[in-house]
């Protein structure tokens, strides 16, 4: 099955969604004729992910606060070294495990980090074909980001925007693992054309909520430059529906407004777009 994919366009990065499935959990099962469990069998039924409308709508990672601090300072991206870019991406991972890993245990949901594949061509994944022009894509069937290192990205890289790139495929990781997606798959599976697409903007732009969050929390140790971070903004405002040929992600001002709502807050609850209005998510 086909699953998220992320395009990077003209040195500003927007996403490209495709169709897929998250995998099913069981959930725990309670009655008043249980036996006692012990405190392990209890820890593990109360770290079961959520499922269901409520795993999207109330997660417990919108109760967790501010998304913690890693301490991020993945180093410089110098032009025209694969090897630096190579370390920079690995480094950009390693701190959002360091964030999330922290909000997931404060939630009480437990946490698995996604692999990194550093590609220099592209290749099919275990989702599927390679999408055309794709430099990012998360795949959930074996939860791997794939990450594509070019020539014109060697030539000209762009430390703010593969960031967010990375942040915003970790977000589908996030949706995916905390059982978010445990309800927008399926939803999405009985919804109209029209619903299809509704739910498919909510979890996009939730994701791009989510990594402005991440954003937010590296913004002195990245660093990130305020004028570079308002132009990526305003170049979503302006450009970032352009790509798509139906509205999947949501206008470019629904865009911006999930951007500098989660990068404003720093908080993932600030990104609970599916109990936002229809409007919030045009």
């Amino acid at each position: 099955m086909r699953k998220l994919t992320t395009v990077l366009a003209t040195g500003v990065l927007v996403s490209l969604v495709g169709v897929g499935t998250a995998s099913a959990q069981s959930d725990p099962v309670a009655s008043s004729g249980q036996q006692a469990q012990s405190p392990a069998q209890a820890a593990q039924a109360l770290a079961a992910p959520p499922r269901g409308r409520t795993a999207a709508t109330a997660n417990p990672l919108y109760r967790t606060g501010t998304l913690a601090d890693s301490h991020c300072s993945p180093g410089g991206l110098p032009k025209g070294s694969t090897a630096a870019y190579k370390r920079f991406l690995t480094r950009v991972t390693n701190c959002l495990n360091a964030s999330w890993s922290t909000q997931f245990r404060k939630a009480k949901l437990p946490f698995s980090k996604p692999r990194l594949r550093i590609i220099t061509r592209k290749l099919r994944t275990p989702c599927g074909p390679w999408s055309p022009g794709a430099d990012g894509i998360y795949c959930s069937t074996d939860r791997t980001m794939y990450m594509l290192v070019t020539k014109t990205q060697l030539r000209d890289p762009f430390a703010l925007g593969i960031t967010r790139l990375m942040a915003h495929e970790y977000g589908h990781h996030v949706q995916n693992i905390s059982g978010i997606w445990s309800y927008y798959w399926p939803a999405r599976a009985r919804a109209s054309k029209a619903g299809q697409l509704q739910l498919s903007r909510r979890s996009e732009l939730q994701a791009e909520c989510f990594s402005s969050v991440f954003m937010r929390t590296i913004e002195d140790t990245l660093p990130i430059d305020p004028a570079q971070w308002d132009y990526t903004v305003d170049w979503f405002r302006k450009n970032g529906a352009k790509a798509w040929p139906q509205n999947d992600h949501g206008k470019g001002s629904s865009q911006a407004f999930w951007m500098n709502r989660g990068y404003g807050s720093a908080s993932p609850g600030s990104c609970n777009t599916w109990a936002a209005s229809a409007r919030a998510v045009a």
